[in-house]
C-alpha cells in the first residue's frame, strides 16, 4: 500500500510541475500507466556472434524472440573485463569516476592509493537501484556482484531489497568452490550474511530461481520490480549440464577458423555490420588443419561445452518469463540484456602445459575430455574458439579491438514505444547509457551530482530511448569522446572513429585510427590518411586521462603477475618454500595422470 501511494504521489507532482505537454520530460511517453517492471540480464564473457540473432549456430530462442519483438544493437560497447562495466551499468558513471578502474585482483599495489583503482564500486557514486527503490520499486539482484565484499559494499548496502551475490571474479558452476588458487573459497552472501549453496546448484538454473523466488515474495505488492540478474555464463569455468553439450557434439569438427567465416558472414546477412566490411584472422589464432585429429577433437568438445553453457542461460531466461507470463507481470516487462565484455581468451592454446596442469591441482579440477564441463571439470575456449565467438570482430577480453569492447544489446518489452520492433540500432552507445535509460523508462529523475543531501558522480551516459522511439539516429554527435583504458590497453570513441593502442604480446602496442562504423573488424588503418583527426583525438585521450585519474602501467606490466603475487602473500604467506615442493609434487603426477588418462 505504502509503494502504491508513492507511486500515486509522485505522479501528482511530476503533473502540477510540468508547465505543459510539449515541455513533457521524453520518458512519460513509457510511464503514463503502471510504471514497468525493469529485468536486467547481463551475460559474462559473451562473444559479438555467440546469440543466433547475432550470426551464431548456438540455439537461443527466448534471446532470439526478445530481439525479434524489441531491437538489436550492433554497436554497443563496454569495458574490456567484467567489474569495470559493472560499475557503469550499476551507476551511469564512467569506470575511472566509480574507483574501478580494474578488478581488483588486477590491481598494483602502488595503484591502490588512486581513487580511481580501488576496486570497488565508490560510495560516492548511486546505484540505479538505490534510485529505482526510493522511488517505489521492489529491487532484486541474483548473480555476480564483483564489485566490493565488506558490508558496506555489497549489493544488499547499494539499493537492492534482497540479494544472493558472488562477490568474487568467478566461481564453480556446479558446487560453492573457487575457480582459481587465488581465492580461499567461494565468496557468495544472500541478503549481506554469508551464504551456503544448495547441494542441486548449478548457476543459471538457481540465480533465475532465486529471482523468481524474489518476484513472488512481494506477489502481493502493487509496486514494480526491478532485477538484475548478472548470469555466470559463460565466464571459465565453461560448465554446463550433459544434455546441453551432447546437442553440440559435431557442431564444431571444422575448427574455429571456419567458424569466424560463418558468423561473420551470419552477421553481415543479419545487417549487423556492412555489407562490404572486412575480417581479419587474429595474430593469436593457430591453424586448425595442422593439428592432430584427437587435439581437433578434444578442442571442438571444448566449444561445444561453451555452446551449451550460452543454450543452458538462455533456456533458464526463458524460464522466468514464463513465469512473469504466468503470473500476469509480463506485458509491464522491460527486458535488457548484454554482456559484460568480449568472448574470453584465457586458457591454454593447444596443449596442457605446466602452469595449467599447477592451477587445476591447486583448485582441484581435472579436464578430461569424457566429463568436460561436469561437475569437477575446469575449461575454457583459449584463443582460438574466443577470436570466432567475437567474430567478425578483432581481439576479446582484456583487450580493447572491438571483439573486447562490443558486445550484444537486446532492449524488448510491451511498455515500450518502439518505432520499428525487430530492427537492428547502429548508432554508437555505451555501457553508461543503460542506468539514464532505465530511469527514463520508469520515471525516475536522475540526481544530477547530488543525492540525499551529499554530493556524488553525475551520471554520464545518454538514455537510449530516443532511438527505441525514432526520435533521434544517434545519441552522441561528433564531438562527444568517450574514453577508456585497461592495463595500458587504450581507446577513445569519438563520431564514427576510434583511435586503439594494444599493447603486446597479442597488440602491437602502436596507435591506430579506424572508422568503426564501417570497418568494425579494424582492419584499415587510418591513422595517415587523415593525420589531423587522429592528433585530435590523441589530444582527447589526454584530457580523458588526466580527467579520470587514469595511471600510467610499465612497458613490461603483466597483470597475472599481480594476481599471482597476491596469492602468494595473501594465501601462502611464509610458507612459500614449502608450497614450491608441493607444487612440484602435484605439478608432476597431474601432468602424468592427465596424460594417462588421454592415451586410454
Amino acid at each position: 500500500m505504502r509503494t502504491t501511494i508513492v507511486w500515486l504521489f509522485s505522479c501528482f507532482v511530476m503533473a502540477v510541475s510540468t508547465p505543459s505537454l510539449s515541455a513533457a520530460p521524453e520518458q512519460d511517453t513509457v510511464t503514463e500507466t503502471q510504471p514497468p517492471n525493469i529485468v536486467l540480464l547481463l551475460a559474462d564473457d559473451l562473444g559479438f556472434s555467440d546469440l543466433a540473432s547475432y550470426g551464431s549456430e548456438i540455439s537461443t530462442p527466448t534471446l532470439d524472440i526478445l530481439a525479434s519483438q524489441g531491437v538489436r544493437f550492433s554497436n554497443f560497447h563496454v569495458a574490456a573485463n567484467c567489474a569495470p562495466t559493472r560499475a557503469m551499468l550499476m551507476t551511469g558513471v564512467n569506470n575511472h569516476r566509480a574507483g574501478v578502474g580494474n578488478i581488483i585482483e588486477m590491481i598494483p599495489d602502488k595503484f591502490r592509493g588512486s581513487p580511481s583503482y580501488q576496486g570497488t564500486l565508490s560510495t560516492n557514486t548511486v546505484t540505479v537501484a538505490t534510485l529505482l527503490r526510493d522511488a517505489g520499486y521492489h529491487t532484486y539482484m541474483a548473480g555476480k556482484w564483483h564489485l566490493g565484499q565488506s558490508p558496506e559494499l555489497l549489493p544488499s548496502a547499494r539499493g537492492y531489497e534482497r540479494t544472493v551475490a558472488l562477490a568474487d571474479s568467478g566461481a564453480d558452476n556446479w558446487e560453492q568452490k573457487p575457480y582459481m588458487p587465488i581465492y580461499d573459497q567461494a565468496n557468495w552472501f544472500a541478503d549481506g550474511e554469508r551464504f551456503d549453496l544448495p547441494e542441486d546448484f548449478y548457476s543459471s538454473r538457481f540465480l533465475i530461481d532465486k529471482i523468481i523466488e524474489f518476484v513472488d515474495s512481494n506477489a502481493e505488492s502493487d509496486a514494480p520490480f526491478f532485477a538484475y540478474v548478472p548470469f555466470q555464463a559463460v565466464h571459465i569455468p565453461v560448465q554446463a549440464p550433459q544434455a546441453f553439450i551432447d546437442r553440440y557434439e559435431d557442431t564444431y569438427k571444422d575448427g574455429w577458423e571456419v567458424l569466424r567465416a560463418r558468423r561473420y558472414q551470419a552477421a553481415k546477412t543479419l545487417g549487423l555490420v556492412p555489407e562490404n566490411s572486412t575480417v581479419e584472422p587474429m595474430a593469436s589464432t593457430q591453424s586448425w588443419q595442422n593439428l592432430e585429429p584427437e587435439t581437433k577433437r578434444y578442442q571442438a568438445k571444448r566449444m561445444a561445452v561453451y555452446a551449451a553453457m550460452v543454450e543452458a542461460m538462455d533456456f533458464h531466461i526463458g524460464r522466468l518469463i514464463q513465469h512473469l507470463k504466468d503470473t500476469d507481470r509480463y506485458d509491464n516487462t522491460i527486458f535488457i540484456f548484454a554482456s559484460d565484455n568480449g568472448s574470453e581468451g584465457a586458457g591454454i592454446n593447444i596443449e596442457s602445459n605446466l602452469v595449467n596442469d599447477l592451477m587445476l591441482s591447486l583448485i582441484d579440477y581435472n579436464d578430461d575430455y569424457e566429463t568436460l564441463g561436469l561437475k569437477g571439470s575446469f575449461n575454457t575456449i583459449g584463443p582460438n574458439f574466443a577470436s570466432a565467438a567475437a567474430s567478425p570482430l578483432s581481439f576479446y577480453k582484456f583487450y580493447v579491438g572491438e571483439g573486447g569492447l562490443r558486445v550484444p544489446l537486446i532492449i524488448a518489452g510491451e511498455p515500450l514505444n518502439l518505432s520499428d520492433p525487430n530492427s537492428i540500432i547502429d548508432a554508437f552507445s555505451y555501457a553508461t547509457d543503460i542506468v539514464p535509460t532505465i530511469l527514463q523508462m520508469t520515471g525516475v529523475p536522475q540526481p544530477n551530482g547530488r543525492y540525499n543531501g551529499r554530493e556524488v558522480e553525475p551520471i554520464v551516459g545518454r538514455s537510449v530511448v530516443p532511438l527505441l522511439e525514432g526520435q533521434t539516429q544517434r545519441i552522441y554527435g561528433d564531438d562527444d569522446a568517450i574514453g577508456y583504458e585497461l592495463n595500458g590497453h587504450r581507446a577513445l570513441f569519438l563520431g564514427d572513429h576510434k583511435i586503439v593502442y594494444n599493447r603486446p604480446p597479442i597488440g602491437d602496442g602502436v596507435w591506430h585510427l579506424y572508422n568503426i562504423a564501417t570497418d568494425p573488424g579494424e582492419t584499415q588503418d587510418l591513422r595517415d590518411q587523415q593525420p589531423q583527426r587522429f592528433a585530435h583525438m590523441q589530444a582527447l585521450y589526454e584530457q580523458f586521462v588526466v580527467e579520470h585519474g587514469v595511471l600510467p602501467v610499465a612497458e613490461d606490466f603483466d597483470p597475472q603477475q599481480v594476481m599471482v603475487s597476491r596469492m602468494m602473500r595473501d594465501r601462502f604467506g611464509g610458507y612459500l618454500i614449502a608450497l614450491v615442493c608441493v607444487v612440484v609434487a602435484l605439478v608432476a603426477f597431474g601432468f602424468y595422470r592427465r596424460r594417462r588418462l588421454r592415451t586410454h
